[in-house]
């Protein structure tokens, strides 16, 4: 798959797909987006810290706590916990506002090649994951809804995603603050959506410093300014409300959203639906694996 390709040109809406074609397509995104990631992105900071004790004899130079060892009169290393599994989470917004679209591949599509593709590179590095919906549909195929390392439960999860419902209300600010209150353990959240759920912005900088948290922010370019319309009327798809605007508005800024985003230590990446998909997406990641290793 060429990466200078815009998915409008490559990737269909995945309901019309039947699951094999589905699966197939999948698996070719996820080979182009991993190719050259690294693992520790997909299971996590490796092995935790657990606690320093005095050097022994044997031990390796690279384990020294040098920050505690300058503060005492010997030295000390660090003794991490076992390596654990990350759960990965994938909160797909399935709103109507995901499914209107001024282009061949609507926001909905999006989100659902995005997320199915990120989820399957997941399960190549052992995480375990689970697919969510941010909208009013039912929020799980299967009926515990527990992250799982079976591909099968991956494809069931994504399956009633598929299709875009243009009557359906957001439900992103709930889900996540349901969601943040069961987990136990730090995990790896994934959030597809256009980010019109005002309350989703608060919890979202709540949950990045709790979790390792991912907001791809998908747009039309009718969000961006890019029809070079005139003023136009319009209702917002799951509210009703009407509103006056013009064809060059820009109805977010990015820069304030990627601003507060990172004051949250979230990351963040917009993409726009007519725009390229692998390859931004795959420098993204990239970009976030070397600094997770510098963090560590």
């Amino acid at each position: 798959m060429n990466h200078a390709t815009h998915p409008a040109e490559t990737l269909p809406r995945p309901d019309i797909l039947s699951r094999a074609n589905f699966e197939l397509v999948v698996r070719r995104i996820a080979d182009d987006i991993a190719f050259g990631t690294d693992d520790s992105l997909f299971v996590g900071s490796g092995l935790e810290y657990a606690q320093s004790r005095p050097y022994e004899p044997g031990d390796p130079v690279r384990q020294i706590d040098w920050k505690l060892s300058a503060r005492m009169p010997v030295a000390y290393v660090k003794q991490h916990e076992t390596l654990k599994r990350v759960a990965m989470y994938l909160i797909v917004d399935t709103s109507a506002s995901m499914s209107v679209s001024s282009t061949t591949l609507s926001k909905h599509g999006l989100a659902v090649w995005a997320a199915a593709a990120i989820g399957l590179v997941g399960l190549r590095r052992l995480s375990p994951v689970s697919v969510l919906s941010a909208g009013t549909r039912h929020q799980h195929s299967r009926s515990d809804g527990n992250p799982s390392l079976s591909p099968d439960d991956l494809w069931r999860d994504l399956e009633p995603l598929r299709a875009h419902d243009v009557d359906e209300e957001t439900e992103l600010g709930e889900r996540l603050t349901a969601l943040s209150a069961r987990l136990t353990r730090r995990s790896l959240l994934f959030v597809f959506s256009d980010l019109h759920d005002p309350e989703a912005l608060t919890v979202l900088r709540r949950l990045g410093h709790q979790h390792d948290v991912v907001v791809l922010h998908l747009q039309d370019p009718s969000e961006t300014g890019a029809l070079r319309a005139g003023y136009f009327r319009g209702s917002e798809a799951e509210s009703g409300q009407a509103f006056l605007a013009g064809g060059q508005q820009r109805w977010r800024t990015t820069c304030t959203l990627a601003r507060d985003m990172a004051g949250a230590d979230v990351s963040y990446l917009k993409l726009v639906t007519n725009g390229p998909l692998l390859s931004p997406l795959r420098q993204f990641l990239l970009t976030r694996a070397v600094r997770m290793r510098g963090q560590r």
